[in-house]
């Protein structure tokens, strides 16, 4: 596989993760990297002549004189523009038709998207990775319209980080057919409970489909960590605690049921 080991271009090197999201990239696109730390993504991509423009943007001043320095060393001042700013306050209107948002939790990025809601005007794909909370993020996308059409769960220097990609269709209608299949129980595995929607958008209605052995090792872990949750407050005596405990055994029981009814899969990431 091309990214097992990263992949290298203008003097940067891209991690696993950094070339499976610049794969995402659609040809000659006008790209943003907001969050951009070193601009080590669009200058990959500058590089290699996949984008026709960049905004790397970050809002705190060390990473963008180290984006700048990298754009600078690159030579590619005049293809990529850093600049300091909040999220997606750093773009102007209908400047960029892709944006990526990588190396935060999904609130955060919740919280980015909402409040840059009017630079998105013309905006058709979201390249996104988000280290936790990853169901917000999915509910954000059937409410602003993007359809998600790729998803990866991808290990690294062990962590395992989640992918997604979703785009914005020319029709509301259609959007609105996509969304609901992409979500509509009857493709999962028929053996699989009906699960809440809300489990869906937790676990990835793509990754459902089609379980890899990070995702089984990624619920496994989420297993154990609310496992060790429901012992702390077992112990507890705070006003809650047992009711707490209650809803996270229930979250426990649905997810072991959901994950004995998918595809049987080598349960090995190597």
């Amino acid at each position: 596989m091309m990214m097992e080991k990263g992949i290298v271009g203008a003097g940067v090197k891209l991690s696993r993760r950094l070339a499976a999201l610049a794969s995402w990239v659609p040809q000659g696109a006008r790209f943003a990297d907001i969050g951009t730390d070193h601009a080590l993504l669009p200058v990959f991509l500058a590089s290699q002549e996949r984008i026709s423009y960049a905004v790397a943007g970050d809002v705190h001043e060390g990473p963008v004189e180290a984006a700048t320095r990298q754009v600078r060393d690159a030579g590619l001042e005049g293809v990529i523009s850093v600049r300091l700013g909040d999220g997606l306050a750093v773009l102007n209107v209908g400047e960029v038709d892709t944006v990526a948002i990588a190396g935060m939790g999904g609130s955060l990025m919740v919280r980015i998207l909402e409040q840059g809601i009017d630079k998105l005007s013309g905006v058709s794909t979201l390249v996104l990775s988000p280290h936790v909370a990853e169901g917000s993020v999915r509910q954000w996308l059937v409410k602003h319209h993007y359809v998600i059409d790729q998803e990866l769960l991808l290990e690294e220097d062990g962590v395992i980080y989640t992918l997604i990609r979703a785009v914005r269709l020319n029709s509301e209608a259609v959007t609105q057919e996509r969304q609901a299949s992409l979500y509509d129980q009857t493709l999962l595995s028929p053996v699989l409970p009906r699960i809440a929607r809300v489990w869906m958008e937790e676990m990835g209605p793509l990754l459902l489909r089609n379980p890899s052995p990070e995702f089984y090792k990624n619920w496994e872990q989420e297993i154990a960590k609310r496992e060790r949750v429901i012992l702390q407050l077992s112990y507890s005596e705070a006003p809650g605690a047992a009711e707490k405990a209650s809803e996270w055994q229930e979250d426990v029981r649905q997810i072991k049921e959901v994950l004995a009814c998918l595809p049987e899969v080598k349960r090995s990431s190597n």
